[in-house]
């Protein structure tokens, strides 16, 4: 497949011949199920977008029964940006259902296959996004990551995926899960492809009141793999993670001391204390946010019904998948009266815990070294217990409590043939170092997909 670094290279013809080449893949591919329509919008290199991000005139769905018929008004802020750089949205990738969850099951669209085995998960929820560009059916795609949506399907699919620190990227058009943790990133077949979208879609917009008005500098021009770093390794992290992910860790460690960076070791809270909090604030978030698709305002709306009330009630109950409305009945009962303080604001205390600790670990080092997912790609059905999906996302949901930006890289193979990713972690608005630390680590460790 064709690079996004090449294609943007390309002149318009050959633009023309590339999608129709990326459309009769996908087709050929249907088996994956990772688009959920191969709609057009322009005629620039063709990029994939995830279906929570509007795209005027398409009818983008979050993957969800209730928004059936919405066909969106206006574009994203990330959809004026790409397409000012020549690009323009091709297709619809699948994903969860409004975001939540880890593995693309709970998609009103049916699940997406991993490109590697199509009995297992491609990760979720940007699972669609992730098991395209896996598969060589998209160049790059665009994705969002609440508790590492980006990171851990780009791990289980084998290709790069970044979420970049909270307020860099506009929100502005981006279907809402939790306000306070969701940011849209960039998923390619390279680090250097994901610095080349990440330039293209960053910056400060004003009509995203999350917006960060930092100061902006092009990282895809800049990249040093050659820079010497400090990577703090956490070691009380790993070991809860499967062998296939310990040894991966051992690869990445030896090729970035071999690189010439310097390796120190650190310990930090447990992550039993960042999922307990992510798992209150997105859902309490998630609850407010989903209170709009009522029937009313937003796709479909219920029949045969007496009253307001038991619209509301018919709507909600036939539009919402069984893991939507466990997160809007969990986020619901932490913001209830007699619960807001125990729950709700707790976990909020341990949110700034959480983002000082990462902090005092900075002090040290320039990155850090972490899992992706404790295990590479699960079979489809084996973790049917809520709970222990939740626990999948033990080693990223900490990143997006404390905002920070993060990269997720393919570094082995497993006996099996599944990939296996990393994720280098750095500072807020350090985005220059990740993408370094990301390219020399790519180079280091040579991956063959």
């Amino acid at each position: 497949m064709i690079t996004l670094k090449e294609a943007l290279k390309l002149p318009k013809e050959e633009i023309a011949a590339l999608r129709e080449d990326i459309r009769r893949k996908a087709e050929e591919r249907s088996d994956l199920n990772a688009y959920i329509a191969l709609d057009e919008a322009g005629e620039g290199v063709p990029l994939l977008i995830k279906d929570n991000i509007q795209v005027k005139g398409w009818s983008i769905t979050a993957a969800s029964k209730i928004l059936q018929g919405y066909v969106a008004p206006y574009n994203a802020t990330v959809i004026e940006k790409i397409e000012a750089a020549g690009l323009s949205p091709f297709g619809r990738a699948n994903m969860d259902e409004f975001a939540m969850g880890s593995s693309t099951e709970s998609s009103f669209y049916g699940k997406t296959l991993n490109p590697h085995d199509p009995e297992r998960v491609p990760g979720g929820s940007s699972g669609g996004s992730a098991a395209a560009v896996g598969a060589g059916v998209a160049i790059a795609a665009l994705g969002s990551d609440t508790g590492g949506s980006i990171r851990q399907p780009a791990a289980f699919c084998g290709i790069v995926g970044m979420k970049p620190t909270y307020g860099r990227v506009s929100r502005w058009g981006l279907g809402a899960y939790s306000s306070s943790l969701d940011q849209i990133g960039p998923m390619t077949q390279n680090v250097e492809d994901a610095a080349i979208l990440y330039d293209i879609i960053s910056g400060y917009d004003r009509r995203d009141s999350t917006s960060a008005d930092v100061e902006y500098t092009p990282v895809a021009d800049n990249l040093n793999p050659d820079r010497k770093l400090t990577v703090a390794v956490i070691d009380n992290y790993i070991k809860d993670a499967s062998k296939e992910v310990q040894s991966a860790y051992d690869t990445a460690i030896k090729a970035l001391e071999e690189a010439g960076h310097k390796i120190v070791h650190k310990e930090m809270m447990g992550a039993k204390y960042d999922i307990a909090a992510y798992y209150i604030i997105a859902t309490a978030e998630a609850s407010a946010n989903l209170s709009r698709y009522d029937g009313i305002r937003y796709g479909n709306r219920a029949e045969d019904v007496d009253n307001l009330k038991e619209l509301y009630l018919k709507t909600r109950s036939e539009g919402f998948g069984e893991e939507v409305k466990r997160r809007i009945l969990l986020g619901s009962f932490v913001l209830s009266s007699g619960y807001y303080d125990a729950y709700y604001l707790k976990a909020q205390k341990v949110r700034h815990l959480i983002k000082d600790e990462f902090e005092e670990v900075f002090k040290d080092a320039d990155l850090i070294l972490s899992p992706v997912a404790p295990t590479p790609a699960f079979k489809f059905g084996e973790m049917a217990d809520p709970l222990q999906m939740y626990l999948s996302d033990a080693y990223t949901i900490g990143i997006n409590l404390a905002g920070l930006p993060a990269i997720s890289i393919p570094v082995q193979k497993s006996a099996e043939g599944l990939p296996v990713g990393l994720q280098l972690i750095g500072k807020h608005f350090d985005e220059q170092t990740v993408f370094d630390g990301a390219l020399s680590l790519e180079r280091a460790v040579a991956y063959e997909k």
